[in-house]
């Protein structure tokens, strides 16, 4: 992704570079009477892959657009790549690729298309080679290179999730943040998926926070686990140490935190 970097370096600049991705104290968000989210406190390191993972109706989602400042928190504090959630909102917004809740596209045209308008959309239509090579080297990506040309509407599940990825990744993002992003695809589907978190936090330094009701993916490609039931964050710890403490019961032991019966590890 190199030349998305250098093209693209005003998105992705220097002042977006922090040991700490993501970072909130205390975080709280109400609606009417219910607190979705209650004084949760977690730590994304920069270059990492983060797992979030909950029942349905826990606050992933909701987390998700509290750390992207599409929805304002009611207490506590979110820094998005040192960055203040709601003060720095357009910046954390150019920072970031996402993929929340259902994607959508302009069903009429043809992928190579969507991702051109979601160029300009944020303001990188600059030179049209330059823009070419960037459609053209996501869709590579994420395995659509073949269908580049064919109207989304056409499109499977999996292939959506896919051109969803590459509109998240096309401005060469410092930080993904994914819900459900293996949703639709089929087995060898989900280990590419599995082989370019990797790449692109590992190799490209793109921090990725992701959620998945695939609990033995999860603990494929994350480095750090994260749980939250109930509004709270019941759960923190690194993969590996899930591994070397319940490599025989992980999915048990990760059931219970999320149906907030476990131990609390925070």
């Amino acid at each position: 992704m190199e030349f998305l970097e250098r093209n693209f370096s005003g998105v992705s600049g220097k002042d977006a570079v922090h040991s700490k991705a993501v970072c909130t104290q205390e975080l709280t968000k109400v609606f009417g009477r219910r607190e979705v989210i209650s004084k949760c406190s977690m730590t994304v390191e920069q270059g990492t892959i983060y797992g979030f993972l909950g029942k349905n109706g826990a606050g992933k989602t909701t987390m998700f657009k509290l750390l992207l400042g599409l929805l304002k928190p009611t207490a506590g504090t979110a820094k998005v790549l040192g960055n203040d959630s709601i003060r720095d909102n357009q910046k954390i917004l150019g920072l970031t690729g996402s993929m929340i809740e259902t994607p959508v596209f302009y069903e009429h045209l043809p992928a190579r298309e969507n991702l051109r308008i979601h160029l300009a959309y944020m303001n990188l239509g600059r030179g049209h080679d330059i823009c070419e090579n960037a459609v053209d080297h996501v869709l590579d990506l994420t395995g659509l290179g073949d269908v580049g040309n064919d109207p989304v509407q056409a499109f499977s599940l999996g292939m959506r999730q896919r051109l969803a990825l590459a509109r998240a990744l096309i401005h060469r993002p410092r930080l993904l943040i994914l819900d459900e992003p293996t949703n639709g695809l089929d087995p060898a589907g989900i280990r590419e998926m599995r082989s370019l978190f990797h790449q692109l936090a590992h190799q490209e330094k793109i921090t990725i926070l992701l959620s998945s009701h695939l609990l033995s993916e999860v603990v494929q490609v994350t480095d750090r686990i994260g749980v939250i039931a109930g509004g709270r964050i019941v759960l923190e710890m690194d993969t590996a140490d899930l591994w070397r403490e319940h490599s025989r019961d992980f999915e048990d032991f990760l059931i219970e935190a999320m149906e907030g019966r476990g131990e609390r590890h925070v």
